[in-house]
């Protein structure tokens, strides 16, 4: 059950401080649970679990590959453990070791990709990555999250704790603004419909899930009622969902922080198509791009991603 903040220009808890909290209190009770570093231990705060929890923790440092190959003989073990990256070093680069390693053989690794697609910021291209959630949904049971905010993301990582196999994680580090009501609960597979609308259904997640909500307001001044639905588990995706909201619509818009090539906006249209659905139907994200350098700000609307973006996009699909 979840509930939504009044206010959401407020931002919460930088994200990392959440993950690392949130584990911080997961090991008082499971001592299966261990965080693995790749060398970002500053950057992502694990180096306060390296202080509180000396033997639940692992610096791999900078190899990658060597973390998930070690994460997975851990869980071979019985652990639970839980390895951290910027986006593109957590999937792209070690993607044969999560594939072989992690998934075809059985074992359970919780990834936290940081810095998705335009909050890489000033870290530029290298460390940019459009195309993670893709890489990840191509493999077998895999299960993908997109985090909207602290309190989502604090939920998913409990969840995460209790579950077996390979679980990705999409979220910031920094802080985002609030989107959820403190204690706020979900369900894997399920997406969340947090505003009702009536023209144009708008599939959303991850921090942009805000900007997709200053969308429908903004529509609504217009005369455009718009449906705005939190789909923040992105594997399984929430079939059931989709196919009861779209009935009715005029359109359907998918908004993410992604390539348009094999994200959510990939998963949605496959939904769609597989049902026979005719509406019409735009994905809004990043198409055919690489990363570069610039505030999160100034990328966030170089690639064209903010609510004004995805307004002119619905208001052309309508048209």
């Amino acid at each position: 059950m979840f509930t939504l903040r009044s206010d959401r220009s407020k931002k919460g808890k930088e994200l990392r401080m959440v993950v690392v909290e949130t584990l911080q209190d997961i090991m008082k009770e499971n001592d299966k649970v261990v965080a693995l570093e790749a060398d970002l231990g500053g950057a992502s705060g694990f180096t306060k679990i390296q202080k509180t929890n000396p033997d639940r923790f692992i610096q791999c440092g900078i190899s990658e590959a060597n973390m998930v190959g070690v994460a997975a003989g851990l869980s071979v073990t019985g652990f639970k453990p839980f390895v951290h990256s910027f986006g593109p070093f957590a999937t792209r680069r070690v993607y044969d070791q999560i594939f072989l390693s992690g998934a075809c053989a059985g074992n359970t690794i919780n990834i936290y990709g940081s810095d998705p697609g335009f909050t890489a910021g000033p870290n530029g291209g290298t460390h940019t990555t459009w195309e993670d959630v893709a890489l990840i949904r191509a493999i077998p049971n895999s299960v993908i999250c997109d985090t909207a905010d602290a309190v989502q993301l604090e939920w998913i990582i409990r969840e995460y704790a209790r579950m077996e196999g390979i679980h990705y994680i999409r979220a910031n580090r920094k802080d985002v603004r609030n989107v959820y009501g403190e204690g706020s609960t979900f369900e894997i597979g399920k997406g969340n419909i947090l505003k009702q609308g009536e023209d144009v259904l708008i599939i959303t997640a991850g921090q942009i899930v805000s900007d997709a909500l200053d969308c429908a307001e903004e529509l609504e001044k217009q005369g455009i009622s718009a449906e705005v639905v939190d789909m923040f588990c992105i594997k399984p995706i929430d079939k059931e969902l989709i196919l009861n909201e779209v009935k009715g619509k005029k359109a359907v818009v998918t908004f993410e922080n992604h390539s348009i090539t094999g994200g959510l906006g990939s998963a949605v249209a496959e939904v769609l198509a597989e049902n026979c659905i005719s509406v019409k139907f735009k994905r809004h994200g990043v198409n055919e791009c690489f990363g570069q350098v610039g505030t999160p700000d100034f990328l966030q609307k170089e690639f064209k991603l903010t609510a004004e973006d995805l307004k002119q996009t619905v208001l052309e699909v309508l048209k």
